[in-house]
């Protein structure tokens, strides 16, 4: 018998235990099936509801999860979209937006069995049910702006924002920042518009700000950004998007006008937060240290829109 080697593997997997822990065995799952409920806007609209979307089905493929989605059309129909979820017996809602957050933390104080993740939401005090999710706009946003201020050339460049929330604000600000950190002679102006669903406004804005002299424009605002970085685009200006490559989403992977001109997105990666998220409560498979397997599909998936038969 070869005692060297014996050693040397029994040591090998000593340290892999030491460092990942040994692998466990199936866990039973807390969720079987999710339903998202969307900010105002549509899970396919390019930018943030799309990657929650996104995140969602990458979940339910790999832990076998049943899903459906609502597409919120007014903000007064938050907590209607939520107790749709919740009387169809779905084991977690994933709720989309900051401007959603209270309707889901009334939500699950009411419902302690159904399992909710806000999305953009933060709590100084929630159930355990309820968990918020938030990211780094602001250093997203900063790269964005010191790459607006490495190649504008008339020193002026613009954003265009969608209502002043805080993780609009935070990518305003680092934007904002970064233009200042590349480039101490560029300013940069912005403008919020009062809605995420609003792109002939954003355009209109956008064109304004080239009027007056821009030669980068930033979208960070759903829809209203994207219809700003569109109209920024086909007039032959540098854009920059957000959430995510909005060159395969907003500019159909290049098909769409003036995608030569963008030169980069701040991406948001939403839909990393919601799978690891779903993930935790739907795991069914063998674990393996850092970094599982699996390839079961989900279980099924719906969706609702407003008007639409289901």
């Amino acid at each position: 018998m070869n005692m060297g080697g014996l050693t040397r593997n029994l040591a090998l997997t000593l340290l892999a235990i030491t460092l990942f822990g040994p692998p466990t065995l199936a866990q039973e799952a807390l969720i079987e099936s999710v339903c998202l409920v969307t900010d105002v806007g549509r899970v396919d609209d390019g930018t943030f509801n799309q990657g929650g979307y996104e995140g969602m089905l990458a979940a339910a493929a790999d832990f076998g999860l049943e899903t459906s989605f609502i597409e919120t059309t007014r903000q007064v129909d938050y907590e209607d979209n939520l107790q749709t979820c919740i009387d169809a017996d779905y084991d977690a809602i994933i709720t989309m937006g900051f401007l959603i957050a209270d309707a889901t933390l009334a939500a699950a104080q009411a419902n302690p069995d159904v399992y909710f993740i806000g999305v953009d939401h933060f709590y100084s005090e929630a159930p355990a049910n309820l968990v918020g999710l938030q990211f780094r706009e602001d250093q997203a946003g900063f790269l964005a702006g010191a790459l607006a201020g490495l190649v504008t050339e008339s020193d002026v460049v613009a954003g265009v924002y969608g209502i002043d929330i805080p993780p609009v604000l935070r990518f305003r600000c680092g934007f904002e920042n970064g233009v200042a950190h590349s480039n101490a002679a560029a300013r940069a102006a912005g403008v919020h518009v009062p809605s995420f669903i609003d792109p002939a406004t954003g355009a209109e804005t956008a064109l304004q700000f080239i009027a007056e002299g821009a030669d980068v424009i930033l979208g960070a605002g759903g829809a209203t950004g994207s219809g700003a970085i569109l109209a920024a685009a086909a007039a032959g200006v540098r854009v920059i998007g957000v959430d995510q490559d909005e060159y395969l989403t907003t500019f159909g992977g290049g098909e769409s006008p003036g995608a030569e001109y963008l030169i980069s997105s701040a991406l948001k990666r939403v839909d990393r937060g919601v799978y690891l998220s779903a993930g935790a409560g739907g795991r069914r498979h063998r674990e393996l240290p850092r970094g599982g397997w699996s390839a079961r599909a989900g279980r099924g998936q719906r969706g609702h829109r407003p008007g639409a038969a289901t």
